[in-house]
């Protein structure tokens, strides 16, 4: 059964909370990271790229980069832009985003979950990311980015979460991307006992986003325990930082496919070579969309094509085989276009179900590609099958939202 404990979080103090919760550092572009870095001395980011300050430049990953991150941060503390809460606490976190409203419980996971498998994976990991990932754990001491978890629906935590935020939230505030973000800090003793308790009766829980994290923070427990003599399992190590969502409140998108060639093909050789297997008809619509599982939509000089596999070609008692990602690549990516690896090959590349059917057409019409896919969305069930049946998915199969924002709520591995 999932164990999810309440802690006390260091977050930011009100007035600046709006300042200093920052999006992945992945997610800006070089330029965007320095305008962002000149013009907020709050945002967390500074935490992260700690070299700006100094114009010290040290190696990413490094022991000496690692000790400036964790030196910041503590830098942070002491000016006051941090403070933590006094009991731990359980904290309710709520994103409205394009018409999409997700609230979920920000919470720590157990590493033994995690080893036991409770907690549910459906990702491969990468050992050497692994590893610079526990590395950067060991020497910085704290959780910024919580792992993304999904849950059944709870009918006794769906009731009490709704009746928290029935009340004014200790944060809210809307940021430039157009998304609003609001925390409610649930620290009344009984409620978060019960909610603890009802997480308790919860067989599974599921990694939605994070397996890396979770995969390094597990490493690092398992590491801190083989050298602790007097190790209780209650020590900080053994749990790490997770925002969890009921089912009904995560949103999986589709992640589509653009390919900078097509293998030595003409479009008209595409087409002979696609109809084997697949019925193929031309759209007239200005952007097509898969209707369905395992409907595609294909764009090829400026043209839209609905692509379904004949009869016969899908097997749908094959949990891996039978997703859209799956499908593509062997019926179509591998054998026609010449894509074997998806983690490596660089005339494919990835386009989040989030940026819609359009961004799929900007780039061919920019002549960033010659042909594009879309893909129907996997649905939750399947993301959980694939995890309960210990498979894993293919590369780039979902995009989930809602994405964290870094810096909100932080967790101390600091026993």
């Amino acid at each position: 059964m999932a164990n999810i404990i309440p802690f006390k979080g260091f977050r930011p103090v009100k007035d600046k909370v709006h300042l200093v919760a920052s999006r992945s550092v992945d997610s800006y572009t070089k330029n965007d990271l320095t305008d962002k870095l000149k013009g907020n001395p709050f945002t967390f980011l500074h935490i992260i790229n700690p070299d700006f300050a100094d114009d010290k430049p040290t190696r990413p990953g490094s022991l000496e980069r690692l000790k400036k991150v964790k030196s910041k941060y503590e830098e942070f503390k002491k000016n006051g832009v941090f403070v933590q809460d006094e009991q731990p606490c359980y904290y309710i976190y709520q994103q409205q985003k394009a018409g999409n409203v997700y609230t979920g419980i920000i919470g720590c996971s157990s590493i033994d979950d995690y080893f036991n498998g409770v907690i549910k994976i459906h990702e491969q990991t990468l050992t050497d990311r692994e590893q610079k990932l526990k590395e950067y754990l060991e020497v910085c001491d704290f959780n910024a980015e919580p792992v993304l978890f999904s849950y059944p629906n709870d009918v006794v935590i769906d009731e009490l979460t709704a009746k928290k935020i029935a009340t004014e939230p200790t944060y809210d505030f809307t940021t430039t991307d157009q998304v609003r973000h609001e925390l409610w800090i649930l620290n009344d003793p009984a409620v978060v006992k019960s909610i603890q308790e009802r997480f308790r009766h919860i067989p599974a829980i599921y990694i939605a986003d994070g397996h890396h994290r979770s995969a390094s923070s597990a490493l690092l427990g398992k590491s801190r325990r083989e050298k602790n003599p007097s190790h209780t399992g209650k020590e900080a190590y053994n749990f790490y930082l997770g925002v969890f969502f009921p089912e009904t409140q995560l949103r999986i998108y589709d992640f589509n496919r653009v390919v900078k060639d097509l293998n030595g093909l003409s479009a008209s050789q595409l087409l002979k070579q696609l109809s084997e297997k697949f019925e193929i008809e031309e759209k007239t619509e200005t952007i097509y969309k898969p209707q369905q599982k395992h409907n595609f939509s294909m764009y090829l000089e400026n043209k839209w094509y609905s692509l379904t596999p004949k009869k016969g070609i899908v097997n749908d008692k094959e949990p891996v085989g039978s997703l859209d990602a799956s499908i593509l690549t062997e019926h179509i990516l591998s054998p026609i276009l010449g894509i074997h690896d998806l983690k490596t090959d660089k005339r494919i590349g990835f386009i989040p179900g989030i940026k819609g059917m359009e961004e799929l057409k900007y780039q061919l019409d920019q002549g960033l590609a010659k042909v594009a896919f879309g893909l129907y969305p996997v649905a939750m069930s399947q993301l959980k099958l694939i995890a309960d049946t210990n498979n894993i998915m293919p590369p780039k199969t979902t995009w989930v939202e809602p994405k964290m924002r870094s810096g909100l709520v932080i967790y101390s591995l600091e026993s």
